[in-house]
């Protein structure tokens, strides 16, 4: 018996009382995606604090999760931060992999969304297309304070 068969067999209360927890289950809201970006970043990590020495090796990286932002001192040596907000459907999930000359990553589905230091998508994701970047924030150096901003 075909599923469309089956639905009708059932009626269409039954139907929507299968299906809706289904639907429900899908929500945004619910699993954490669709979260917006703040606005106005602007903080500073002091690299010689707890916090800060995770960032003195190459491949390092910190999640701060007020801001939704991860900083990372990249391969190079460079200090590079990006929302932690994936363009692929708004999970506050992205973190920095060194695999790959260091990447950023989100694996909320299945192989996930990958970008690069500049924030640019390199692949797609199931059947809808990683066309989004993530926001790209500038950092400075002075001494050792780390200051991340737009």
């Amino acid at each position: 018996m075909e599923r469309k068969q089956f639905l009708r067999t059932l009626g269409a209360g039954a139907a929507f009382a299968l299906t809706f927890p289904c639907l429900g289950g899908c929500s945004k809201d619910e699993d954490g995606g669709g979260v917006k970006e703040p606005e106005n970043i602007d903080f500073t990590i002091d690299l010689e604090s707890e916090e800060g020495l995770k960032l003195t090796e190459k491949g390092g990286y910190i999640l701060r999760k007020k801001e939704l932002v991860v900083v990372a001192k990249n391969l190079e040596g460079n200090f590079v931060a990006v929302s932690r907000i994936c363009g692929h459907e708004g999970y506050a999930q992205v973190k920095f992999e060194s695999r790959e000359g260091g990447i950023f990553r989100c694996d909320v589905h299945g192989e996930g969304s990958k970008y690069n230091q500049q924030g640019e998508p390199l692949n797609q994701v199931d059947k809808n297309k990683t066309t989004k970047p993530i926001k790209v924030y500038q950092t400075a150096l002075t001494g050792t304070m780390l200051r991340i901003f737009e």
